[in-house]
């Protein structure tokens, strides 16, 4: 049996990585057998719970205010219209939830009132809840969790290296200290990143050293695909070929072997083969509905379809980990404190990201 390992170096991972194709697969399907049903696949819900005009320059987000890409915007959804979604993605085979809100950071007050309001009601569905709000304090986590959340996810996007050149309106910091405040809960960690942003193979072994040195390590990895939205500054990278993405889920899987590795943007692109190598390679985690915040995904009744051709089957809710308990409002120990932390704006220059921005203006 594989154990744990915390201390993985670059050099060990870039190794793992550009290991003959074959011997990478049958190292990382072992892994995966040893530690997870093969069979099964955690199947999420990604809900966009309020889209557009976020004020960060990431450069490859088609939500950021700066750039024109023809998102709408909307203000925060409504309670009972996420129970609608919650309850139609139940439906259709979902076990989670996962909750986006174009913000920076979350605030105090009547919008996340109303996200607290969100994570009870789908929690008391029997259904897991994951948010991403954007980077949260301590007392925010707190509260979070008092009502029922079950994961949060703030990506690290790139490695520490690379992250620089993709956004310069946060700090590479900033999200490691998110999901430290994450960790003082029984939330638990989801966070991933996203391959085909012109970055190294150093830069994503650089990205796996930071999250598997992590401990614990997430329990839940992301591996997206960019998809290279017109209007971003990324909008003429070259998508990635599906043997990259299987070469990165199976690094994932042996650098952090009890993690859900989650196979997620750039679905659209990937075949059924392709999809199924990356199951075999180690992936046991989607997401379903016909889009991913605001870019196109698989119909759900294709992705059945395939899990019905390749024998798999949904996870069940909460068989990681046990489902937390939901403590009303009016019950709650953390009060909000209106906080206004000092989140790192580095304040170096993106060239292209500016020029994107000044383009959206013309």
């Amino acid at each position: 049996m594989s154990v744990t390992k915390h201390n993985w170096t670059k050099d060990e991972i870039i190794a793992i990585y550009n290991k003959p194709m074959m011997d990478l697969l049958y190292e990382a399907a072992t892994i995966h057998r040893q530690k997870h049903d093969p069979n099964v696949v955690q199947v999420s819900t990604l809900l966009s719970i309020k889209t557009g005009g976020c004020p960060e320059d990431c450069g490859y987000c088609p939500q950021a205010a700066r750039y024109n890409t023809g998102v709408e915007g909307n203000d925060l959804m409504s309670v009972s219209q996420v129970k609608a979604q919650a309850l139609r993605a139940k439906s259709s085979g979902s076990s989670r939830v996962c909750m986006g809100a174009a913000w920076r950071n979350v605030k105090d007050g009547e919008e996340f009132d109303q996200v607290l309001e969100m994570v009870r009601t789908i929690n008391k569905l029997d259904m897991e809840v994951c948010c991403t709000l954007g980077m949260i304090t301590e007392n925010q986590a707190q509260r979070l969790a008092e009502a029922g959340l079950y994961a949060y996810n703030h990506n690290l996007d790139t490695s520490e290296d690379y992250y620089k050149d993709v956004i310069s309106t946060r700090a590479f910091e900033d999200r490691l200290e998110t999901i430290e405040n994450v960790r003082k809960t029984n939330v638990t960690v989801c966070s991933g990143g996203i391959i085909g942003m012109g970055e190294s193979i150093e830069d994503r072994a650089g990205m796996l050293v930071a999250l598997s040195t992590l401990n614990p390590q997430p329990e839940s990895v992301p591996i997206n695909a960019l998809v290279a939205v017109e209007g971003t500054p990324m909008e003429d990278e070259k998508p990635v070929e599906i043997w990259e993405m299987i070469r990165m889920v199976a690094t994932t899987r042996i650098v952090m072997p009890e993690t859900q590795v989650r196979l997620s943007a750039g679905r659209t692109n990937m075949s059924r083969e392709g999809q199924a190598m990356c199951f075999f390679a180690g992936a046991n985690s989607i997401f379903a509905g016909d889009k991913l915040l605001t870019t196109p995904n698989p119909d759900v009744h294709e992705d059945m379809k395939m899990f019905e051709l390749l024998g798999l089957n949904p996870q069940k809710p909460f068989t990681k980990v046990s489902q937390p308990k939901t403590v009303e409002a009016e019950d709650s120990q953390f009060t909000p404190l209106g906080e206004k932390p000092k989140w790192s704006r580095p304040g170096h220059t993106i060239e292209r990201n500016v020029e994107h921005s000044i383009k959206s203006k013309v």
